[in-house]
């Protein structure tokens, strides 16, 4: 902990909470509008598979709030409790979401196929990239050279991580786009007010990914700083 931490940390931190309650806001607002078409999340997810040309794309339930996700790999829906049985415009936008991802998958979308190729790479390099900035930096300070080389290295391998973050955003953002145009096509949202609801319930939940690549940036680029302060020292 020091000031160089703070002053590239506490921002990151500032926007991951404020993100945090505006999703959560939103999604408590417009979780208690009923939808003026009655359906549920699960109901507007079969309605928007069949209007999609998704009919390989299975539902099951997941744990939790706000856990909604899809698996391209199992080509699977996972929705809440809170998202499937309740017939509200949050509920509704969010499985949208979900399935705006499904259409990514049947559709080839080269974002997404870039996202899924990065995951073991992130995986490995989110814990391996901190590994070689320590090991790199107690080599260099014990005299030898090669230290700041392998923490050089650490930062490169940590990079995956805002690299990921980085190629999240424009598939999470084109999602949303998707859930718009098929809920609109679909006439399951239908009067302004139930529209301006998704379109804040959605751009609550972009905010997150947007502070999640604030983060990952400023992560690295303290890594980043360590190493060079690193080469100075040594220097």
């Amino acid at each position: 902990m020091n000031i160089n931490y703070l002053l590239c940390m506490v921002p990151a931190f500032l926007l991951t909470m404020i993100a945090s309650w505006y999703v959560k806001s939103a999604y408590k607002k417009w979780g208690q509008v009923r939808a003026s078409s009655g359906m549920t999340g699960y109901q507007a997810a079969q309605r928007l598979i069949s209007a999609g040309g998704l009919q390989g794309v299975q539902i099951e339930g997941v744990a939790g709030t706000l856990t909604d996700n899809y698996d391209p790999r199992s080509k699977i829906l996972h929705l809440s409790q809170g998202v499937a049985q309740n017939p509200s415009v949050a509920s509704i936008a969010v499985a949208a979401h979900e399935l705006g991802h499904a259409q990514q998958d049947a559709q080839g979308y080269f974002p997404l196929r870039f996202r899924s190729a990065l995951v073991p790479m992130v995986s490995i390099g989110s814990s391996l990239g901190w590994i070689l900035i320590m090991i790199g930096m107690f080599l260099a300070y014990a005299g030898m050279a090669l230290g700041t080389d392998i923490a050089w290295l650490g930062v490169v391998v940590f990079s995956g991580g805002a690299l990921f973050a980085l190629a999240t955003l424009p598939v999470e953002l084109n999602a949303s786009a998707r859930a718009r145009r098929l809920l609109n096509e679909t006439g399951i949202i239908s009067n302004s007010e139930e529209q301006n609801g998704v379109r804040t319930v959605l751009n609550a939940a972009a905010l997150t990914y947007v502070a999640a690549l604030v983060t990952a940036i400023l992560q690295l680029l303290y890594f980043a700083s360590m190493v060079v302060g690193l080469g100075r020292r040594r220097n």
